[in-house]
């Protein structure tokens, strides 16, 4: 199993948290199930990893409540043998959900007796184990995991993901060179920037801009997916690249390896010659605390839109549009994205086509196939390549990793990260669309996907 941390989703924390007003000073209690997404080779460490996703919330009705204080809860366990068939049947964990709304986040001796042999009851039932989560009245969180019935794994890691971001757990001092980014944001903050595992898909305009942020950030790790090889028409806008590296037939990624070794400020990044997607990059992608989206397809984003529901990992999309209307007007668009629960999905905005996004993918996959079907004019095929301006493909990675630090550090309100945020440059002004999920969205409106992590096929998709 290797390393153990924890994804609580924003829904199911604020569920959780309604714990401490309902139970009016007395313990309360609630049932949970989490995902399993299993990290074989972690990209920084090299080891394995199992991380934990919540997927569900069940409270322990009132009914159900023998007795309750400030001090304990008891409660029927019929609800408790029904958590665990479910957990069986969808290879999913149960967990035990209590709060000590008079004390600290630190499970008590009882706690360690009584949910032994819960775990034993759970063990016996073939489950892969059983998480305690505890929350105290200050509203720090505990968790742990049992595999035993004699000792439970404590989680100390957990990434709490929705508009507001933040890692528990963290231990450690930011770096010296980020002395005037603490005199704004402060230690504790700081620290939640440096200790995000940053994933990039996309290493062209707006990922080589990107990247160079998260570096002066503090970012200790990073992962960035690309495929491509640097070409002249690449030097407008590509930063780091040479002129050199297009007669070196440079990947794109290895401009961006340079990039960090020469700056010396401790990042480590690994690099993917993959599109994210691809198979060979499922196991980076479940590592990552926060993946921003650079690339400039529709396979890659449907397949980011969908990855985000299933495992609670933040996706923030960046996404452009340039023409030029008339010889003095233009169509200058940015626009940064935010796929996390509670906001509406990428389908929903209409901001990604699944008709492109499919052609996209057989391009890549089967290109004898795509040509034929786009001879015989069943796909759009390739129009013109797209303007790119290095200005305004730096700005919309600068307009991404704000929003990110606004889920981090509240620097816009508590309310975090915007669904959408668009900004129109031959306008010169700023638009927040006002997009809700659709009722029958197949992605963001499904609850049995919410969190359910690991299935198969993957992501539940059928090719």
């Amino acid at each position: 199993m290797g390393t153990l941390d924890l994804i609580l989703s924003d829904p199911h924390e604020a569920k959780i948290r309604s714990l401490l007003t309902q139970g009016a000073g007395e313990e309360r209690s609630a049932y949970m199930l989490f995902g399993i997404a299993d990290v074989s080779v972690d990209p920084w460490t090299d080891q394995p990893r199992r991380r934990l996703v919540s997927h569900r919330f069940d409270p322990v009705g009132d009914a159900e409540l023998v007795s309750a204080s400030g001090r304990h809860i008891t409660w029927q366990t019929d609800g408790f043998m029904r958590l665990l068939g479910a957990a069986k049947k969808a290879g999913l964990v149960p967990a035990l959900v209590h709060t000590h709304p008079k004390g600290q986040a630190k499970f008590s001796d009882q706690d360690d007796r009584n949910e032994a042999e819960l775990a034993r009851t759970a063990l016996l039932k073939g489950v892969p184990g059983l998480v305690s989560i505890l929350i105290a009245e200050n509203g720090d969180i505990a968790a742990r995991l049992w595999t035993q019935t004699d000792k439970a794994i404590a989680i100390s890691r957990i990434l709490h993901s929705g508009p507001r971001l933040r890692i528990s757990g963290l231990s450690g001092t930011p770096a010296d060179f980020l002395d005037r980014q603490v005199r704004l944001f402060g230690q504790e903050a700081s620290r939640q920037v440096s200790s995000f595992r940053c994933g990039i898909a996309g290493g062209g305009a707006t990922g080589s801009a990107l990247l160079p942020l998260l570096l002066r950030l503090g970012v200790q790790e990073a992962i960035q997916f690309d495929k491509d090889i640097v070409d002249e028409t690449n030097l407008n806008r590509l930063h780091g690249a040479r002129r050199s590296d297009v007669d070196a037939k440079m990947p794109k990624t290895g401009i961006h390896t340079r990039t960090v070794e020469e700056s010396g400020l401790g990042m480590t990044l690994v690099t993917m010659d993959a599109w994210a997607g691809h198979p060979s990059t499922w196991d980076a992608l479940k590592a990552c605390d926060v993946i921003f989206c650079c690339t400039d397809d529709h396979a890659g984003r449907l397949f980011l839109n969908r990855f985000a529901r299933f495992y609670g990992i933040p996706i923030i999309d960046v996404g452009l549009a340039m023409q030029r209307r008339t010889e003095t007007a233009y169509d200058l668009f940015a626009r940064v994205s935010t796929l996390v629960p509670g906001h509406p999905c990428l389908l929903c905005g209409g901001y990604v086509d699944p008709r492109r996004a499919r052609e996209e993918a057989l391009r890549r996959d089967d290109p004898d196939a795509y040509n034929r079907l786009k001879e015989e004019a069943y796909v759009l095929g390739e129009g013109d390549p797209s303007p790119a301006v290095v200005t305004f493909t730096t700005e919309a990675a600068t307009m991404a990793v704000n929003e990110w630090l606004a889920g981090v550090t509240g620097l816009a309100g508590a309310s975090g990260m915007l669904p959408t945020r668009m900004r129109r440059f031959h306008a010169r002004d700023e638009r927040k669309p006002m997009v809700e999920s659709h009722a029958g969205c197949p992605c963001c409106n499904q609850p049995e996907t919410l969190g359910r992590a690991d299935v198969h096929p993957f992501l539940d998709m059928v090719t």
